[in-house]
């Protein structure tokens, strides 16, 4: 197949650009999001499982996530090396990275699976699912299933961002929203017309997987800027590392965020027992927000990684003011963004919460607590990844890797263990608008430094 140049990049308007780039992205990211969300509605509405069901959908969330943080780690890296080297005219470099990727997605799939499967009793301990027999029993059951669809889910996410890079986004919305489809329409059907239970909904979830990672496979053949032949397919401890040294920070974001779903999933269940709402519906109410969460969060990733391409093809291609241009345009659209689903945080809570249960006076008081106590800083929450998304992009790991942390691990995990032995679960909760504020600050001024840093050496008109 005859290959395509990518010259458009350096050339189209920047606010067409991302259109054709991030709206896609921020659709499957949306689309992605809602399959766990999905699961735990019908899993809330199910009377034989209740808030053990969504109890144990909480606690087995963080194995979603560390997946889905080895993926886009393979998949951001390459998106970014393959972007940079197309803009410097080095094809060779991106086709080998590509390939590489590829191969690594599918090994890296099987062993996580595997390794999901042989300790299962201890992730499932760890993640905080020791707050009753059943919740346990549950927790169990959803992720010997969900362990089962891994292969696939990362094959899937792992591939999303290396065929945005080939200027195909729409091909991924499209595979991501086959398989949420898929997911809508079998979750009733296992768990209340077939009575399956948590099973029902595991299944249904990797059904879905399975059908998007199998249509992104059918895309290999179809790359139009970078062909896959066998030879790229070996594996070169070269490309790994670029891929690696690139992706880093995704990696580290995404695992910063099962790492502190894992503390507050038991801060939750220790405070929580001391109150009136008990550590069950404490966990349940804190793992809803959470995926409410990940919608909005879905967005600002959306738009950072649609923006990846645009800003490594332009700063590989020394067209520095074009990226200086996307970096401006994103970080206004991420505070826009930010302002309102703060909006939605804050008077929204209790219709959230009717979504996953409807007739439980405690849960509902709880979980309207717990959005507008967690979410308060959420009006600054949208630069952060932007920033980091923009330094991956550039080919700065340090400064992505630094503001992809800042939030999650240099601020809100050791705040909420700091407040939470002196205010107990309110302490734990009041963590996150101080260190959505502090990330935000942070942000700020690394970007400051290096737009005013590009102003000095004349890399900017």
């Amino acid at each position: 197949m005859e290959e395509k140049n990518q010259s458009f990049l350096g050339e189209s308007p920047i606010g067409r650009l991302m259109l054709k780039y991030a709206v896609p992205c921020v659709i499957s990211l949306l689309v992605g999001a809602l399959y766990n969300i999905v699961d735990q509605i019908f899993i809330a509405n199910a009377d034989y499982l209740g808030s053990y069901g969504n109890a144990a959908n909480t606690v087995v969330f963080p194995l979603t996530v560390i997946a889905l943080a080895v993926a886009v780690m393979i998949g951001d890296g390459c998106c970014a090396f393959v972007s940079i080297h197309l803009g410097k005219g080095e094809k060779d470099k991106a086709r080998r990275s590509v390939g590489n990727s590829v191969v690594l997605a599918v090994i890296l799939g099987i062993v996580l699976a595997a390794i999901y499967l042989i300790f299962d009793d201890l992730l499932i301990t760890l993640f905080g699912g020791t707050v009753s027999d059943e919740t346990f029993r549950l927790s169990k059951e959803y992720f010997l299933y969900i362990s089962l669809g891994i292969p696939f889910y990362m094959f899937g996410q792992a591939l999303n961002p290396i065929i945005r890079a080939d200027g195909n986004p729409q091909y991924m919305m499209r595979s991501m929203m086959i398989g949420a489809a898929l997911n809508v329409v079998l979750d009733p059907i296992f768990i209340f017309v077939f009575r399956w239970g948590i099973q029902g909904a595991a299944l249904a979830t990797i059904i879905g997987q399975i059908v998007s990672g199998v249509i992104a496979l059918a895309y290999l053949p179809r790359f139009s800027h970078f062909a896959i032949r066998k030879k790229y397919l070996r594996l070169k401890w070269r490309f790994i590392g670029d891929i690696v040294r690139l992706g880093f920070p995704s990696l580290c974001t995404q695992t910063a965020t099962a790492a502190t779903q894992i503390v507050m999933n038991n801060l939750m269940r220790k405070y929580g027992a001391a109150t009136i709402y008990g550590s069950e519906i404490a966990l349940s109410c804190y793992g809803l927000m959470m995926k409410i969460y990940q919608i909005a969060h879905a967005m600002f990733v959306g738009l950072a990684s649609g923006t990846q391409p645009i800003n490594g093809f332009n700063f590989g291609a020394r067209q520095y003011e074009r990226v200086k241009q996307t970096i401006q345009t994103a970080a206004k659209i991420s505070i826009g963004i930010s302002v309102l689903w703060f909006l939605v945080f804050r008077y929204g809570g209790g219709f959230l919460a009717a979504l996953f249960v409807e007739e439980e006076p405690l849960y509902q008081e709880f979980a309207v607590h717990c959005f507008r106590l967690y979410m308060m800083g959420f009006f600054v929450y949208g630069l952060p990844n932007v920033t980091a998304s923009f330094f991956q992009a550039i080919g700065s790991p340090v400064k992505s890797l630094a503001v992809s942390l800042s939030r999650q691990v240099i601020f809100l995990i050791p705040f909420a263990l700091l407040l939470s032995a002196h205010f107990g679960m309110d302490g734990a909760l009041g963590a996150a608008p101080v260190a959505d504020v502090l990330a935000f600050l942070l942000a700020a001024l690394l970007l400051k430094r290096e737009l005013r840093g590009w102003k000095k050496k004349n890399m900017t008109a």
